[in-house]
């Protein structure tokens, strides 16, 4: 793929969705990684979910120290990998109280120094939370990628240093979100719905699918056969 219909991709995206929004709730640096932390292997809506019930009664911290590892576990026990979850969230707020006066570190480098952050977390929280142009690659972004030939590469790390080289800087931060949001609910693994996705004519995947599969129907059988 060349540059140029890299950007006409960019565009396309832009117009269809121009302020494209996390759908992790969220009302403060910490409750965004709070939510991207628990939300490793796990679905948006679960975490969600949970958070709906934690964050009111703890947002900070203190508050999660104070509520404690059994009643944080039951908030979250819907969620894949909980009872790891729950202990690094745990240290997690004590780091933060211990070295960053209780504040989410505005560094990539000192988020991935804290328990449960890997990179992809800390890039989502660098680019949600403070606007820097950072494309985290989730499985979501990985797929779509290397599946529209955007930016192939066999790991995340590979895919997100293409991304970043290739997306010009203004389109960067919401690049993130766009990529996210196409593989989410478009270009889904199993079948990807190229049908009715707004970069078909631009993607370069060989394998496209675009008339919409006809739902088989079930046979009635009558009574006594």
């Amino acid at each position: 793929m060349n540059q140029a219909k890299r950007i006409e991709i960019l565009k396309v995206l832009q117009a269809d969705n121009p302020h494209p929004k996390s759908e992790l709730e969220y009302s403060n640096p910490f409750e965004l990684l709070i939510a991207v932390v628990l939300s490793a292997q796990a679905t948006d809506k679960s975490v969600n979910e949970a958070t709906r019930q934690i964050f009111p009664i703890a947002n900070t911290p203190e508050g999660l120290l104070e509520m404690g590892p059994e009643k944080f576990l039951h908030f979250i026990k819907h969620v894949g990998l909980f009872r790891t979850k729950t202990k690094n969230v745990m240290e997690l707020c004590k780091t933060l109280i211990e070295k960053y006066q209780s504040q989410v570190p505005e560094d990539f480098d000192k988020l991935t120094e804290l328990p449960g952050v890997g990179k992809k977390t800390a890039s989502v929280v660098m680019n949600v939370a403070f606007g820097e142009p950072r494309i985290a690659v989730d499985t979501h972004v990985f797929r779509v990628a290397n599946r529209t030939k955007y930016a192939t590469g066999k790991t995340p790390e590979q895919v997100q240093i293409k991304l970043e080289r290739y997306t010009p800087l203004p389109y960067r931060v919401e690049a993130h979100h766009w990529f996210i949001l196409l593989g989410r609910y478009i270009c889904k693994a199993r079948m990807p719905e190229c049908w009715r996705c707004p970069i078909k004519d631009l993607c370069e995947y060989n394998k496209k699918v675009l008339e919409k599969p006809e739902k088989k129907k079930v046979r009635q059988m009558k009574p006594g056969t």
